[in-house]
């Protein structure tokens, strides 16, 4: 059985390959095709779906993240590996080699799989309200062993204002090092660094040109690393990126109407998810619409239907044909047009925003909020008053980082939706030639895995 480095490459499109000269040579010498992604095509879902070979009907994950019902709270960016409902590819492969080794390397719901080695960003909250760089490895003393030869994982270039090319470079150095040192026969590794230039100015900007460079050189250094010690190497992409010019505003469309309820808080307004009747999770280019008076579904579809950002609204029949259809999603899921996304924000009035809309808070955001990526254009000397929270923070202060923007135009890129006829798709690179495929579904990338490692 063959050793196999699978690397996701987010956000690269067969139209972006071109740009990147070391992958496509790679591509030139094995093959490439393209991958019809999940829906919706966004991170969780497209990992969940490439390592189960499942829909999200039956590995549960419909997104980033979802309206838990019983607990009345939308939680996003989950880590525990139990959210996902179906086996993994290397659990099947272990059926007739009960002695292969896994390495999985940021790629999502990492913690508590079955894999033998992982590691996954976990921060360090401190009670005096600081966030420090931390990761979460199995085994636990990989952490250590990682940070001794790499330095601190780079937390805040993973994601926020500072996020760029130093996060995918030391991840690309954690898999060599767990490639030399650990030997796991097969590797799923997950180098992000497209996706905050894609999103930031748009897949066809200069910027995003000299990220593809930028990412391009790291995975060439880690498929290097890992040809060297006789692995196959298969290449994919999570989702393409499309150049948008507005947000669609669902959950302000949705109080405007009726159906949403706030709670007038200290730290501003905030969506009362349980009281709602109506309110929706948005996630990049598709929302889960949560209809918790189901009196209102077709007032609530209908609206949603009538307004000129949103492409479709799916019911039971539309998540049906989509593989949506489980009890995590909402009763209805819209999908933007291309050129649009959801944005998440319900206050009407900017004053009565609450106050972690202005800061980088994954967790506390009930929706997705690419705003996270600038600093807020509007404060000037915005990167003096961040050094001077930092040193705030360092002599022990609490410190609000009240440094993000509230406005969505913004953002240049996005995805979620599916692809438009005749448009970017995500990338599949192998190095095998046999392994050739033209075009793949996301599910059916577990397959393709397991047939790679059958060969040889």
């Amino acid at each position: 059985m063959r050793k196999l480095l699978v690397l996701d490459v987010v956000a690269l499109t067969d139209r972006l390959l071109r740009h990147a000269p070391r992958l496509a040579a790679l591509a030139r010498e094995g093959f490439a095709g393209r991958i019809a992604p999940a829906l919706p095509a966004v991170t969780c879902s497209a990992h969940a779906s490439m390592l189960t070979g499942a829909l999200p009907r039956t590995h549960g994950i419909v997104g980033n993240g979802w309206y838990f019902r019983d607990l009345a709270e939308v939680w996003l960016w989950r880590q525990s590996n139990h959210l996902v409902t179906a086996p993994k590819v290397w659990d099947r492969l272990r059926a007739r080699r009960p002695e292969l080794t896994v390495a999985k390397l940021f790629w999502w719901y990492n913690m508590y799989s079955t894999a033998d080695i992982s590691a996954t960003p976990r921060p360090h909250y401190l009670a005096d309200g600081r966030k420090l760089p931390g990761i979460y490895t199995r085994p636990a003393g990989l952490e250590k062993e990682l940070e001794s030869a790499l330095g601190p994982f780079p937390l805040f270039n993973f994601w926020g204002p500072a996020a760029d090319i130093r996060s995918s470079r030391w991840i690309a150095g954690a898999a060599l090092h767990v490639l030399e040192r650990r030997a796991p026969d097969l590797a799923f590794v997950y180098l992000p660094h497209l996706d905050y230039d894609l999103q930031r100015f748009g897949p066809d900007s200069t910027e995003a040109l000299r990220a593809v460079a930028e990412l391009d050189a790291e995975a060439a250094r880690l498929i290097d690393g890992a040809r060297a010690r006789e692995y196959a190497v298969l290449v994919v992409a999570d989702y393409a990126i499309t150049g948008v010019s507005g947000a669609v505003p669902i959950n302000r469309l949705l109080r405007e109407h009726g159906f949403v309820a706030v709670r007038e808080s200290l730290a501003g307004e905030l969506l009362d998810c349980g009281a709602s009747r109506a309110f929706a999770v948005a996630d990049h280019q598709a929302a889960h619409v949560y209809v918790n008076d189901r009196s209102a579904l077709g007032a609530v579809k209908d609206l949603l239907a009538g307004e000129a950002g949103i492409v479709a609204v799916l019911d039971e029949e539309g998540k049906r044909a989509h593989g949506l259809d489980h009890p995590r999603s909402g009763e209805l899921v819209a999908l933007s047009r291309p050129d649009r996304w959801f944005a998440y924000g319900w206050w009407l009035d900017d004053a009565r925003a609450p106050d972690f809309a202005r800061t980088v808070d994954i967790h506390r955001k009930p929706g997705y909020d690419p705003c996270e990526l600038f600093f807020d254009p509007a404060k000037r000397c915005v990167r003096l008053r961040a050094a001077l929270k930092l040193a705030r923070r360092a002599l022990g202060f609490r410190t609000v980082f009240d440094l993000i923007g509230l406005d969505p135009s913004v953002v240049r890129g996005s995805h979620g939706a599916p692809i438009a006829a005749g448009g970017d798709a995500p990338v599949l690179i192998g190095s095998l030639r046999e392994a050739a495929r033209d075009g793949i579904a996301a599910h059916e990338i577990a397959d393709l895995i397991a047939e790679i490692m059958a060969g040889g």
